[in-house]
């Protein structure tokens, strides 16, 4: 009989929902987010060198990297649900606009994320959203770019190709040549040489001392191109412009892997996350555990896709997005860390990764976000896999954000 009532809690704390959680003797009392930004545009045009494609890449009304219209109206329904969510929890009031701390990056498109989101979140309220100025590099979220950490690129490239397997790059390379020939039929068309992504031979770029590990060849810019028709496709443009005509949404979503297994190389690898969490985890470890009265009940943090691949490799989270490969982050894709108490005062930590399908951020679909927990590595509170007590989370966290 124990051992039931042990399996039924423990499903019951696998899922994400606020009865669900209630009925485990539970209760979110603090939500603590890192978020990608918004639907952009390529950050840059053209967005890929010369030849690459075949014909003319389609335009986007507004500046490289900044959020679309479309991708703004997305966040605000994403934002509408995350409300309902949150007041449903008690984390924020049903009245009034509770106690919120907001921190974005310094690029258009994580500010102006962070300003949608929040409005739509707290109507009639405006909360203090941190930042540097536009365009004003932020260590906070870039420390090895702004060499605010130390960081040995041998080391990182041995991390890397540590995680790559017995194969390595190469290995990858094979494995997702079939994606990348398709990529290649949706960049050239007719066109039958002199474009496309699979001509060079994928590897690791040169390692620097101020800046991340960098694929170079085939998976470098078919990462980058399968990100761009994501992005098309995301902001509702017809589908005559996606890919110009020649990709579909399953296109997209077998592509996607490459952007997956781009952040699996060079962003999930303990060493690199470390890192490149170096002034956000900190952060987000004193939001979680802060006991002072009156501490933010949630905290939004707005990013971007590597920040979050980051994070998701500190902690070993995985999810998978309907319309995107396995852990891929989402535009305004977020992972949340709940801070749950039980009816002893108790505190716990789980992880759940929330973010809109692919096709509810191209069609502004209102139903509710995907949801998922992710098991913490290392966890097993109320003989749950993956929840931490605040106390064992609080020490994974310092543990891998060493930088011994």
């Amino acid at each position: 009989m124990r051992a039931l009532l042990n399996a039924t809690c423990a499903a019951l704390l696998l899922s994400a929902g606020t009865a669900a959680t209630a009925q485990a003797g539970l209760r979110v009392e603090r939500v603590v987010m890192l978020m990608r930004h918004g639907v952009r545009p390529p950050t840059k045009a053209p967005p890929m060198p010369e030849g690459t494609a075949a014909e003319a890449w389609p335009s986007w009304p507004v500046k490289p990297g900044y959020l679309t219209p479309h991708g703004a109206e997305a966040l605000r329904r994403l934002a509408a649900s995350d409300r309902a969510a949150l007041v449903r929890d008690r984390v924020l009031p049903a009245k009034g606009c509770g106690t919120v701390r907001v921190v974005a990056d310094s690029d258009q498109r994580t500010i102006a994320t962070a300003e949608v989101w929040t409005a739509a979140l707290l109507p009639g309220c405006k909360p203090v959203i941190a930042h540097r100025p536009q365009d004003v590099a932020d260590p906070l979220f870039a420390p090895i770019g702004e060499r605010a950490v130390a960081f040995d690129p041998a080391v990182a490239r041995a991390a890397v190709l540590a995680d790559a397997g017995g194969g390595g790059i190469a290995g990858e390379d094979r494995r997702l040549q079939p994606v990348m020939r398709r990529l290649d039929a949706i960049l050239c068309g007719s066109a039958k040489t002199g474009c496309g992504v699979t001509g060079e031979p994928s590897g690791l770029a040169p390692a620097k001392s101020d800046s991340r590990p960098k694929l170079s060849g085939a998976l470098d810019s078919a990462s980058t191109v399968a990100q761009i028709l994501l992005l098309q496709y995301a902001d509702g443009k017809a589908m005559r412009e996606v890919g110009w005509g020649r990709a579909s949404a399953a296109d997209i979503a077998a592509a996607s892997e490459l952007h997956a297994v781009e952040f699996r190389l060079l962003a999930r690898p303990l060493y690199v996350a470390a890192r490149n969490l170096s002034g956000l985890g900190p952060l987000m470890r004193e939001a979680v555990v802060d006991a002072r009265p009156g501490a933010p009940a949630l905290t939004m943090i707005s990013g971007h896709d590597t920040n979050v691949a980051s994070l998701a490799g500190l902690l070993d989270l995985h999810w998978r997005v309907p319309g995107l490969a396995a852990d891929d982050p989402a535009p305004g894709g977020a992972i949340m860390v709940d801070r749950l108490v039980d009816r002893q005062g108790r505190r716990y930590v789980r992880a759940v990764y929330r973010a809109q399908t692919l096709e509810q951020i191209r069609m502004l679909g209102t139903a509710r976000p995907y949801r998922h927990v992710m098991p913490i590595a290392g966890c097993t509170a109320r003989g749950v896999r993956g929840l931490c007590t605040l106390a064992a989370f609080d020490a994974l966290m310092a543990k891998r954000l060493s930088l011994d």
